[in-house]
């Protein structure tokens, strides 16, 4: 019976390796295009930073991507009575007294400007900072191509209130940032970015705002409703010095600052499909994402309005 059973386990083996079939997959060759990453918001200039998109295969080392920025374009924005050509402007040649504007449009502190030769196309002319309720209309000519877009800066709805809870699960003294919102009736988007502002050696412990895992929502499940609602600490999930535990958790006495931006529906299906992305990233099971742009012309990315509203959260029960 034995030999039985082995002789048709060997045959089976057999018959199974005799109906393998080579599979073959084209896969469609690499196609350089430009990439337009743009956004103006409340009280503040328009930034358009362009580049090329890069193989796949290609170094992905930082001077392969601050290589591919793309220099000698005419960037023009209006917003249908104003039309203001933007300059290029470089993170290590900032006109004298514009560098605190330039820390924050790039998203780098101060200090360290002077160590990137990051450029991108904005302005010091007021002009055309971002004013809730106007549509603002982007020209790139770049290499005898066109590419256009507009985004609207919709009005902000600012947060009702924001407080910190002690979460029951986490150590002691560590919980989420909560907010409370009432939500207008029609659609509505948000994004949520946030900084921790505790002062150490001198200076705010995050320079720069920092989006959460997953910072843009809809009203789809809360259209014209009031509800609470929290997010995470993001500093946290690669910073070594915070025990695993506490991650994504904000500390009791942390002083943080929240950015609460409305978005129109274009900045919302883009944002929300790159952020899926980013998300899922090396997950062989995931559904693949395609990032929708509102860019016209053959470029892809993204002109995003933004309407901010601020809050200061204290950590204290």
């Amino acid at each position: 019976m034995e030999l039985r059973i082995l002789i048709l386990f060997f045959s089976f083996t057999l018959f199974l390796v005799g109906c393998t079939k080579e599979v073959k997959i084209d896969i469609p060759g690499y196609e350089e295009k430009v990439v337009i990453d743009g956004r103006i918001e409340t009280g503040m200039p328009p930034i358009v930073l362009i580049s090329k998109t890069q193989d796949i295969y290609s170094p992905t080392t930082l001077d392969a991507f601050l290589n591919s920025f793309q220099s000698g374009a005419i960037v023009t924005v209006s917003d249908g009575t104003t039309t203001v050509v933007l300059d290029e402007i470089c993170s290590d040649n900032l006109p004298p007294g514009t560098e605190a504007m330039a820390a924050a449009l790039f998203g780098i502190p101060e200090a360290e400007l002077a160590n990137y030769h990051l450029c991108a196309y904005s302005t010091f002319n007021p002009a055309i900072w971002g004013q809730v309720g106007k549509t603002y209309t982007l020209k790139v000519e770049l290499n005898g191509e066109t590419f256009t877009s507009s985004t609207q800066i919709v009005a902000p709805t600012p947060l009702d209130s924001v407080f910190w809870v002690q979460d029951p699960g986490a150590n002691p003294g560590y919980g989420y940032s909560w907010a409370t919102l009432s939500d207008p009736a029609g659609f509505d988007a948000y994004m949520w970015e946030v900084k921790r502002i505790n002062m150490v050696n001198g200076a705010t412990k995050d320079p720069a705002f920092k989006a959460t895992f997953s910072p843009v929502i809809d009203d789809e499940f809360f259209n014209g409703q009031t509800f609470n609602f929290y997010y995470e600490n993001p500093f946290t999930w690669e910073d070594e010095t915070v025990a695993d535990a506490d991650k994504g958790f904000y500390k009791q006495g942390d002083s943080v600052v929240i950015k609460f931006s409305k978005i129109d529906a274009a900045v919302y299906e883009f944002l929300e499909k790159k952020y899926m992305q980013l998300g899922t990233a090396g997950n062989p099971f995931a559904s693949p994402t395609t990032i929708p742009s509102n860019i016209q012309g053959g470029a892809i990315g993204l002109w995003a309005g933004y309407s901010p509203s601020f809050d200061t959260l204290y950590c204290v029960p």
